[in-house]
């Protein structure tokens, strides 16, 4: 029966002829289906997803070399346009909407081979940080289906955690990867500001959004990063610096590295004491490892959630202003008296909760009242983040901070309370700010039985050092 563990594994099977895409595809289906009541997926393309198959055995068959990514099958979060595909950002505004082209990375991905096998459910907009906030209902986590698999890419961290698909891409504006990949096991990896198109991906802060990667090991995030990254003419943000081989740099042996940890993060009170420890523990190998570790100050910590917040819901309350339910989408079916009138209602019912909270309180700080007192001193605080940023990485190649204070929690158990909600992203705003890369990988067991992961971050566009570290202190825990 087959049985994913990595991409180079499947593809050597592939070319001795243990396994063929078709039966992989068919594998993922049926995995699917069995998991169908964690509402991960929203939609499966069975019948396309098993036509690329089959074109792809064809290719191997007629003794072509393998693409980069031959038959890897892929989830996307429902965030991510795929042409003449279902597109809503899980939310009722975009009910029924299709998408007319294709996000670069999803052409990127098909061009190496990849199968797109569905989309995955998500929060509303990619807003919320448990999953709880999709018009389709909450995703619930593989390991105990009471709690939340984490948010807002919760379907796509399922997805791999769940093994219904190889790999999924997410978006990460404050966590939105990492924090569900520690949720669920997994490896979540969020690149530098401008280092994957954002083409094709709906916005919600355009300043911090960035797609990112759900894999098993930190080899196949390495892979697909090395596929998905680089220049597009359609999205002016992204680098055009060349993309290394990310794989390569994987493998290499790690030169002892200089490596900081923020003492006020491992001290502050929001943090579970088995996850401070397990911390203070990998500190401990790092450094009879032969690595410098070192505790940094880090007197900004509590900041770091507000300035969030208020700069990222300013850009949603802008970015979100398009939808009124005229072009495409919901529209009101009451009595529309006038235009304003129409486009009330249809934002009124279209928007969840959770998004109309945000759009309120960015409309709230954009106002003429507030401008200066909350967006303009959220701009020079995140100015004083990116510089405090660029000084650590001129001592250390890396920083080490827990991905999320706590372990999954249970379904509707801060729901109720936004301040909780938000203040779970209290470790992974921070990269998002000041546009390093960042990574969760899984490590630990906590005594409850969850799992929950380490966070690395480097200087911009440090992905090697941050990948190859990656693997390193994976190694150093097996």
């Amino acid at each position: 029966m087959f049985r994913f563990t990595t991409i180079k594994d499947y593809h050597n099977n592939l070319q001795s002829g243990q396994t063929t895409v078709v039966e992989a595809v068919r594998f993922f289906v049926e995995a699917t289906r069995s998991g169908a009541d964690l509402n991960a997926w929203l939609t499966i393309y069975e019948d396309e997803a098993i036509a690329a198959a089959i074109l792809l055995d064809k290719h191997i068959t007629a003794g072509k070399p393998l693409l980069p990514l031959h038959g890897v099958v892929v989830g996307l979060k429902d965030v991510i346009a795929y042409k003449n595909h279902p597109l809503s950002a899980a939310s009722k505004i975009l009910e029924n909407f299709n998408s007319i082209f294709d996000a670069t990375v999803v052409e990127k991905l098909q061009a190496a081979g990849a199968i797109i096998l569905g989309r995955q459910n998500c929060d509303e907009f990619a807003m919320g940080s448990s999953n709880e906030n999709s018009a389709h209902g909450p995703v619930k986590n593989g390991i105990d289906p009471l709690r939340v698999p984490g948010g807002s890419s919760g379907g796509s961290a399922v997805g791999v955690q769940m093994n219904h698909c190889m790999i999924s891409l997410g978006s990460d504006t404050g966590g939105s990867v990492r924090q569900p990949a520690d949720f669920c096991g997994i490896v979540g990896l969020k690149p530098s500001y401008g280092r994957i198109s954002r083409y094709g991906l709906i916005a919600y802060a355009s300043s911090f959004d960035q797609i990112g990667i759900f894999a098993k090991s930190v080899a196949d995030v390495a892979l697909v990063l090395e596929i998905i990254a680089g220049p597009d003419n359609f999205d002016s943000t992204v680098s055009e610096m060349p993309v290394p081989n990310y794989s390569a740099h994987v493998h290499e042996p790690t030169s002892k590295k200089r490596i900081a940890y923020f003492k006020e993060a491992l001290e502050h009170p929001s943090i579970d004491p088995a996850i401070k420890t397990a911390i203070y523990n990998t500190i401990e190998r790092l450094q009879k490892a032969g690595y410098t570790v070192d505790a940094v100050s880090f007197d900004m910590l509590d900041l770091v959630v507000p300035t969030y917040y208020v700069l990222t819901t300013a850009e949603a309350s802008s970015n979100l202003s398009r939808y009124d339910g005229v072009k495409f989408g919901h529209r009101s079916s009451a009595a529309n008296t006038d235009l304003t009138a129409l486009y009330k209602n249809a934002r009124s019912e279209g928007f969840g909760k959770e998004v109309k909270r945000r759009i309120m309180l960015g409309t709230f700080v954009l106002s003429a009242g507030y401008f200066d007192a909350y967006f303009t001193k959220a701009q020079q605080i995140r100015k004083l983040l990116v510089d405090g940023a660029t000084q650590i990485f001129k001592n250390y190649d890396a920083v080490i901070l827990p991905t999320v204070p706590s372990p999954a929690f249970l379904i509707g158990d801060n729901s109720k309370d936004p301040v909780a909600m938000f203040l779970a992203d209290i470790y992974t705003v921070y990269a998002n700010l000041v546009g390093i890369p960042a990574i969760s990988i899984p490590l630990y067991q906590h005594p409850s039985g969850l799992p929950f992961g380490l966070q690395i971050m480097c200087a911009p566009f440090e992905e090697p050092t941050l990948l190859q570290l990656s693997t390193a202190i994976t190694n150093l825990h097996e």
